[in-house]
């Protein structure tokens, strides 16, 4: 049977939500339908709950961080939740962090369609990241909550948090993850559910609160006390930089 890859009508009230970044947002519902479909960042059977499973999914968590706050959305994809979350609350910077040529220059290109001046795309792995720690880290299907909390703590300042979507496995997940909370020395954890309005039943999501942390890349080289790799020239082997991609002036 074809599935058809017109957009789908967005739900009664959405646009109320999302004020004078509405248009945009139907902009980027455009975009994940038509190119990122081509490309693989969606499936074409997802198109026709674009809306409900994915876009108002994500927003739902928009109102757990405080003004101003820098968000990291790590393993980005195709942008979710990180560009929703940029569209909902204009007041906050976002990094979108992902380590796929293909998904980062997508996520490039719609960063200039929509204009989005603080949003950031960096192409690089959570535990190779090297740069300044975020106030929150976002996450959406990347990882079992277990592994997510190694690669995602080390990104987030002390007292940062990781809010990460995980749906009905939330409390489930949360309890397998304790040992590995306790390894990378969690402040606290839970799980919410969250709705940024009224009008929407919400999502589940855990929340973790990072205490002091060894950042991702530096806790990559010194894993289980190895010293960098040296050189014939006794010196140390550079470290990787992420690529940045800012948005064009």
């Amino acid at each position: 049977m074809p599935v058809s890859r017109e957009t789908p009508p967005p739900p009664s009230g959405v646009a109320a939500v999302f004020g004078s970044e509405w248009p945009k947002l139907q902009r980027y519902a455009h975009l994940l339908s038509g190119a990122g479909v081509e490309r693989g960042l969606i499936g074409p059977r997802e198109v026709p709950r674009l809306w409900e499973r994915h876009l108002l999914n994500c927003v739902q968590i928009a109102g757990v961080f405080d003004r101003g706050a820098s968000i990291c959305d790590v393993g980005s994809g195709a942008g979710l939740p990180g560009v929703v979350l940029a569209l909902a609350r204009p007041d906050l910077t976002v990094t979108l962090l992902e380590p796929l040529l293909r998904r980062s220059r997508f996520l490039d290109e719609v960063v200039d369609e929509l204009d989005l001046e603080r949003v950031t795309v960096v192409r690089s792995r959570a535990e190779e990241y090297r740069g300044p720690r975020f106030d929150a880290v976002t996450a959406r299907a990347v990882a079992p909550l277990e592994r997510l909390v190694r690669w995602t703590l080390p990104l987030c300042r002390p007292g940062g948090t990781l809010v990460a979507l995980k749906g009905s496995s939330a409390q489930d997940e949360l309890q397998g993850a304790e040992e590995a909370l306790r390894k990378a020395n969690a402040r606290s954890s839970r799980v919410l559910r969250l709705a940024f309005s009224p009008q929407w039943s919400g999502v589940l999501a855990v929340e973790v609160v990072a205490g002091e942390t060894v950042p991702a890349a530096e806790t990559a080289a010194s894993k289980s006390g190895r010293k960098p790799r040296e050189r014939a020239s006794g010196k140390p082997r550079p470290s990787k930089e992420p690529t940045r991609r800012r948005r064009r002036s």
